[in-house]
């Protein structure tokens, strides 16, 4: 019997005996030893197995066939079926539609293992998450265990994407054009998506469409989310797009020309849909900002590596300064990065409203993805702009991080909004003009006396 497979009956006789009801509970699962011992960076023991096994998983089945996924972009279906098998996949999805119901804290400890083997076929596992969590926070029951459900039967049958993104809305999501008509007890959806990972894979959409006509209506009561199936009539999806980097990635556009859908697949109620859809992203942006520390780590790890070996100058180059301070500026920031995805993840769980550390770790943690896997390319020097040296593939990787699920600037108008929005709670000290009133100058204390001679 393989570890791997151990690892798997391990983690599946710790739900079944009832672990996993009380991970997905907020605080205890995470951070509180116990009463009164305040803030601990500890993972329990059941943390600790999802990380290993994730982390095993990664380096001895994503790691050997991560750079012929990327040079085919062929969809990582083994690797898929294996996640699923492992209890990897579908975490989020509550325990009453037969899911492992665990808390944001423990998916990220998977998902960074998964982005440190390949972030492409990470992607390609996790694209999920997005697309669930809208039926998670706001499906109702009969929802949530038709569409839930069925992720939880079979690994290639459980698939589900976010169709929110459109060629001409993408950051400014109240711009989208997609729109529904309602008929009788359907809509009917017309309109193109663009960017949606699992695409052509996807066995039902979360959709965002504009229900109210007038272009002047506020955002939160404009649109409307639905789910709909993949196979319904009138859906017409794209090419699979060859980008940048995560090449194994499914990544396409839809169109959306007459599809019918019933209105018990209305998620809460008509004009509901953005506050669901902004929501979905306050929970997942933890996730992407664990996956950017993912990639981070790995290229801090060959980086540190490729010092050891390489030598210049009779030494090895990590004796040189210069190297040597690089490697501790990287290691600086993946630290970072990660205690900031951690204390996001740990908002979701704990239940209090998370946009701000949710925007905080997601810009953090894209731009130190990017930075390291740069300084990690510049460490291995000419051989870091080859393809058969991993970095190269890491740095290409990276940049999504700092787009998709809001890009790095539409995080900082987000954090903004959240900081003044919380400065206008807080007591206010008199401000330096303020006082420079109350307190007479000199030249005031001068014409007084002078007066009162």
């Amino acid at each position: 019997m393989s570890a791997l497979s151990v690892s798997r009956q391990l983690l599946q006789t710790m739900v079944w005996h009832g672990w996993r009801s009380s991970s997905s509970k907020p605080a205890p699962n995470v951070h509180l030893s116990k009463p009164g011992a305040g803030f601990s960076f500890e993972l329990t023991d059941e943390q600790k197995e999802f990380q290993a096994t994730a982390r095993k998983f990664a380096l001895e089945e994503i790691i050997p066939v991560a750079a012929q996924y990327d040079k085919t972009g062929e969809y990582p279906v083994p690797l898929i079926k294996r996640a699923w098998e492992l209890g990897l996949m579908n975490s989020h999805i509550p325990e009453s539609c037969g899911g492992l119901g665990l808390g944001s804290f423990e998916a990220c400890l998977i998902t960074e293992e998964l982005a440190y083997g390949c972030t492409g076929v990470q992607t390609a596992i996790e694209a999920n998450s997005l697309g669930q969590m809208p039926v998670i926070i706001a499906g109702n029951e009969q929802q949530q265990k038709k569409y839930l459900g069925r992720m939880t039967e079979e690994p290639l049958m459980c698939l589900s994407a976010y169709c929110v993104t459109e060629p001409g809305a993408g950051s400014d999501v109240a711009g989208i054009k997609t729109w529904v008509e309602r008929k009788g007890d359907e809509y009917v959806i017309n309109g193109q998506k663009m960017w949606i990972t699992n695409g052509r894979k996807a066995n039902w959409y979360f959709l965002l469409a504009r229900t109210d006509p007038n272009p002047r209506a506020p955002a939160s009561k404009a649109f409307t989310g639905f789910i709909v199936e993949a196979n319904s009539p009138g859906i017409q999806i794209g090419r699979k797009e060859l980008n940048m980097g995560q090449r194994c990635s499914d990544t396409r556009g839809i169109v959306f020309e007459d599809v019918r859908v019933p209105k018990e697949n209305v998620l809460i109620a008509e004009g509901a849909g953005f506050k669901i859809a902004m929501g979905a992203f306050d929970k997942t942006r933890p996730s992407v900002a664990e996956g950017a520390v993912g990639l981070a780590k790995r290229a801090l790890d060959e980086a540190t590596r490729y010092a050891r070996e390489r030598k210049t100058f009779g030494k090895p180059i990590v004796e040189h300064q210069a190297m040597a301070f690089l490697l501790a500026e990287m290691a600086v920031k993946v630290e970072l990065a990660r205690l900031a995805y951690q204390r996001a993840a740990w908002e979701v769980d704990a239940g209090p409203h998370n946009t701000f550390y949710a925007s905080v770790a997601k810009a953090f943690a894209g731009d130190i993805a990017n930075q390291v896997a740069t300084d990690a390319v510049q460490i291995f020097g000419g051989n870091g702009f080859n393809t058969e040296y991993p970095v190269e593939k890491l740095m290409r990787d990276a940049k999504i991080y700092q787009i998709y699920e809001g890009t790095a600037q539409i995080q900082r108008v987000i954090i903004a909004r959240e900081h003044l929005g919380r400065d206008r709670c807080l007591p206010r000290p008199l401000s330096f003009w303020q006082q420079r009133k109350k307190k007479p100058s000199l030249a005031n204390l001068h014409d007084q006396k002078v007066n009162k001679i």
